[in-house]
Parts: C-alpha cells; sequence; structure tokens
C-alpha cells in the first residue's frame, strides 16, 4: 500500500510524532501504528470511504493531514481518530454528538478516562435507538389497528373480499408502485382502451371511485401485500 518513500529518513519525523498520541478508546489502537504514516488514498481504502468524506472530517476538525514532502498523509493518531469515527457513525452517532466526543477526549488524561467516556457514548446511543424502537413499534401496533378497522370502514368483510385476476392484482400493483396512464398500460401489455375497461371493472369490484383509491383500498383489505 505504502511508498518505499516512508520508510526513508523521513519517518524518523513521523516516529517521533507518535510518541505523544493522545488517549483513545482502547478499540481504535488496533495496528494504527504500523500503518502511518498514511496516504490520503491508502487512508481512503482502510476506512471504505472516499477522498471527499476525508475533507468534509477535516473541515470539520476531526481528523488533519499533513504534508510529507508533495503528499498529503495521515500519522498514527489520526488512523486512530478515523477508526473511532468510523465506528460512531455506523452505529448512527450524529456529526454534532462525534464532534462533542473528540472534544471531550482530547482532554482525558488516562487510557481508562477514553474507554469510559466511549462507553458512555454508546449507552447514550444505545438508549436513543430503544427509545426510537418503542416508536417504530407503537407504531405498527397502530397501523395493526387502523388495518383491521379498514375492514369494517371500508364495507368489505374479510370474508367477502373480491375475487380478482392475476392480471387485475397485476394492475394494482403497478398503481402502488406509481405507474399510470400509458406507462401502465405498456407495463401490462395493453392499449389505451384496454386499460381503461380494466381499471373501470377494479373500481367497480373495490367500491373505489379513482384508481388511487382503488389500489389504496386492495392494500388496506389485505388483497395486496402491506
Amino acid at each position: 500500500m505504502q511508498s518505499d518513500f516512508f520508510h526513508g529518513k523521513n519517518s524518523d519525523t513521523w516516529d517521533s510524532r507518535q510518541e505523544a498520541m493522545v488517549f483513545l478508546p482502547r478499540f481504535a489502537r488496533a495496528d494504527a501504528a504500523r500503518h502511518a504514516p498514511l496516504p490520503i488514498a491508502d487512508m481512503a481504502d482502510l476506512f471504505g470511504v472516499t477522498h471527499r468524506t476525508l475533507h468534509f472530517y477535516e473541515e470539520k476538525r476531526l481528523i488533519r493531514a499533513e504534508r510529507l514532502g508533495t503528499m498529503r498523509v495521515y500519522d498514527a493518531e489520526n488512523i486512530r481518530r478515523m477508526a473511532v469515527i468510523c465506528a460512531c457513525r455506523e452505529i448512527g452517532i450524529s456529526l454534532a454528538a462525534i464532534q462533542d466526543l473528540m472534544e471531550e477526549l482530547s482532554d482525558v488524561r488516562t487510557q481508562d478516562e477514553a474507554d469510559s467516556l466511549f462507553q458512555r457514548a454508546l449507552e447514550a446511543r444505545k438508549r436513543e435507538i430503544t427509545a426510537d424502537l418503542s416508536s417504530i413499534n407503537r407504531q405498527i401496533q397502530q397501523i395493526r389497528t387502523l388495518i383491521e378497522r379498514t375492514d369494517v370502514l371500508a364495507g368489505v368483510p374479510v370474508e367477502h373480499r373480491p375475487s380478482i385476476s392475476d392480471l387485475e392484482r397485476r394492475c394494482l400493483i403497478l398503481m402502488t408502485e406509481g405507474f399510470g396512464g400509458r406507462d401502465l398500460a405498456e407495463r401490462l401489455g395493453m392499449d389505451m382502451e384496454a386499460l381503461a375497461r380494466l381499471e373501470d371493472d377494479l373500481m367497480e369490484k373495490l367500491g373505489a371511485s379513482n384508481r388511487f383509491q382503488a389500489a389504496a383500498k386492495a392494500v388496506m383489505i389485505g388483497i395486496l401485500p402491506h
């Protein structure tokens, strides 16, 4: 990955910089030193991001690149910082929260403090996700209740659902996907006149006043999957 340039006289300068690394969460140590100094292309490959993403994090002062000759490179500390950033982003921690975390980490004086700080950030994110899941589950239950009520409100008991053909079912599915008019006719392999007759039949069967209502009603009463 790295050029032989990094193993020459300039590497001594970089080695001296590693001696004053700040404390970061323990997991972020993962072989960072052996990668440094890392040119931007290799940094992007290591973390599976684009150059633009790295520039963005630099603009937000989360990481910093320096120059080694004509090359833009990252030292071990910034590789480790990037490991923390990526871990946080993967679990949905906001950019603002990551900035706060990195700011707090810059002030810690021991490894235990750094690990404890990161642990608190993880616990906070876990509470957020748990709250989101609780909200999502409530919404799913409300949807289920509404669907059950729809059978009655729509005047179509479950046991009396209208029978539809495969072509009509395909038409309804395409309607729910947003197709209409000539695009819908082409998808079904028919002309506009035949499509109009098909839509009229569906609206009559479903007691709908237009094709959009027919498609929605088909989902609500269980003719189409939710």
